[in-house]
């Protein structure tokens, strides 16, 4: 299940079965600059860059990398921010053949030269902000790397990708590839050990754009949304990127997020759809409070994470716009689930499964067969369809732990009403278990996040010799707020049952969080969890 083909149209996927079906994720830029050449693709700052403009120097970078030795098949890992390099970039390895390797913002040396040799990178795009860990880590690696947005007097020793353009032949269009091609090699965030590589194929990725836009997203041409998600990440390099280009849309890139610089962004560009997880809602709320304007927003997507009621109900309030929260993983592509367009979003659930797609609800405790737990009950996720991955590079064993019999264990736990509209509980891995029972953290969060001196709660299990676990939580409070760790554990007792209040309360400046914005836990276990 892990196999990138060198020749298109003329391999065997899965077993026995040939095609000479071609596809490629590359179409989805050539085919809105050959449609709406002079639309407004992407808009930096006060840079904006039409369709047509985009493709053209998408095809010289294809080009300069072609120049540089990169062939179909071959791995291009990029560490690029919300630019539009990072369209460049990922479109031009694309069309080449070549397999895209976006790599985290924010990994350190080390852990970027797993990447790079765990993928089996043959060069490394690096934007010059980002050299320092990045090209440290390709020589770990012992990887060739070439640089985007340095100044033309200085790339610290390192080709230009642009001055290898202006000398290089460009590309005439994207090469076919084989339609289960792996397009993308996404990493996992490695919370339950070393990141894995999820190959995502040519259709996999084509045909949740397009289903997002036929029958999931509330999305069109001409439409203005906010590129807040990194690009690096599934959510937003599908959502945002992918999605958005396919229907014409424009995207305002943020390269770093920030509250105040995303609203008034939104505000100055005129944006009707914002994209976010839960820790970017809660950013924009606080500050609405220092800032009066507020975008036109016609609609609003939450994902990879559960949002609070709390904090819903209150940007819904703020910013008068509807959010449809919905879900998926990397591994899915990454929608799975969603609260569909031209339905009324029902708060607090992941809506429904997306067209083509199939969620059940199965015990957690069998895991070598999938066996269904009736409306109700609570259970894990599983999910088919044709929005799975490939499997994981080189890993066939894990990819066999999470496909069981056709069917993806995603490790989430939630229940299915029926209506067959789906909720989620918590991550299996975040359950924490007090004197035998089972506290689900999101439950404790929704209590939080409704107190109107926190902006942010996080819930986790810490280590205790009489009680297995104990419930502890982390929060960050609005600014003047006076309320007490203690006040807080009575708020909490007062609405839920006794043995799943947190025990303490630690008052924190600020969450960690992760590159896609999610709250790091373990990060949270590890440092209070000896206190």
């Amino acid at each position: 299940m892990t196999s990138t083909t060198e020749h298109p149209a003329s391999s065997t996927v899965a077993g026995a079965r040939t095609t000479q079906a071609t596809a490629s994720v590359a179409a989805i830029l050539a085919e809105s600059a050959s449609r709406y050449p002079d639309d407004v693709a992407v808009i930096v700052g006060d840079r904006r860059t039409t369709y047509a403009e985009l493709w053209a120097e998408t095809l010289g970078y294809a080009g300069a990398l072609r120049a540089r030795g990169v062939a179909e098949g071959d791995r291009v890992a990029m560490l690029v921010p919300n630019v539009a390099d990072f369209a460049r970039v990922y479109y031009a390895t694309l069309a080449l053949g070549a397999v895209v390797v976006p790599v985290h913002a924010l990994l350190k040396r080390k852990e970027i030269e797993y990447v790079l040799r765990d993928s089996g990178a043959r060069l490394l795009v690096c934007a010059a902000p980002l050299l320092g860990e990045g090209a440290a880590g390709a020589d770990l690696a012992g990887v060739d790397v070439v640089t985007v947005l340095a100044p033309a007097d200085s790339a610290d020793g390192h080709d230009r990708l642009e001055a290898l353009a202006g000398s290089s032949e460009p590309l005439t269009t994207y090469v076919p590839r084989d339609p289960f091609d792996t397009a993308t090699i996404l990493y996992t965030s490695g919370t339950t050990g070393r990141p894995k590589g999820a190959e995502g194929s040519h259709f996999a990725l084509l045909e949740q754009v397009n289903t997002n836009l036929m029958s999931t997203f509330d999305m069109h041409r001409g439409d203005v949304l906010l590129g807040a998600l990194p690009l690096f990440h599934t959510f937003g390099q599908t959502c945002t990127m992918n999605t958005g280009f396919r229907t014409g849309a424009t995207i305002v890139m943020l390269p770093k997020f920030d509250g105040d610089a995303a609203l008034a962004a939104m505000v100055e560009h005129g944006c009707e759809i914002f994209m976010g997880v839960p820790t970017m809602y809660m950013a924009l709320l606080d500050a609405a409070t220092r800032s009066e304007g507020r975008p036109a927003l016609r609609y609003a997507i939450s994902g990879g994470a559960s949002l609070p009621l709390a904090v819903l109900e209150k940007f819904q309030q703020v910013y008068d716009a509807p959010i449809h929260e919905g879900y998926g993983l990397t591994e899915t592509s990454p929608v799975a689930s969603f609260n569909h367009v031209g339905t009324a979003p029902h708060p607090g659930t992941i809506g429904t499964p997306i067209w083509g797609v199939d969620i059940e609800i199965a015990d957690p405790e069998v895991t070598d067969a999938v066996r269904f737990l009736p409306n109700g009950e609570i259970g894990e996720l599983v999910i088919r369809g044709h929005n799975l991955m490939n499997g994981y590079l080189n890993r066939p064993e894990d990819t066999a732990a999470v496909m069981v019999d056709g069917w993806f264990r995603t490790g989430d736990l939630g229940t299915k009403g029926d209506d067959g509209y789906l909720t989620i509980v918590d991550r299996t891995k975040d359950m924490i278990i007090r004197n035998g029972y089972n506290v689900y953290p999101r439950q404790v969060e929704e209590v939080l996040a409704s107190h109107p001196d926190v902006t942010m709660a996080a819930v986790f299990g810490i280590p205790h010799e009489v009680h297995g676990q104990e419930v502890a939580a982390a929060v960050v409070l609005r600014d003047g707020a006076t309320v007490t760790p203690e006040e807080l554990i009575h708020f909490v007792a007062d609405e839920i049952a006794v043995y799943k209040y947190p025990r303490v309360v630690h008052v924190l400046e600020a969450l960690p969080l992760g590159p896609s914005g999610k709250v790091l836990k373990r990060e949270l276990v590890d440092r209070f969890g000896d206190a």
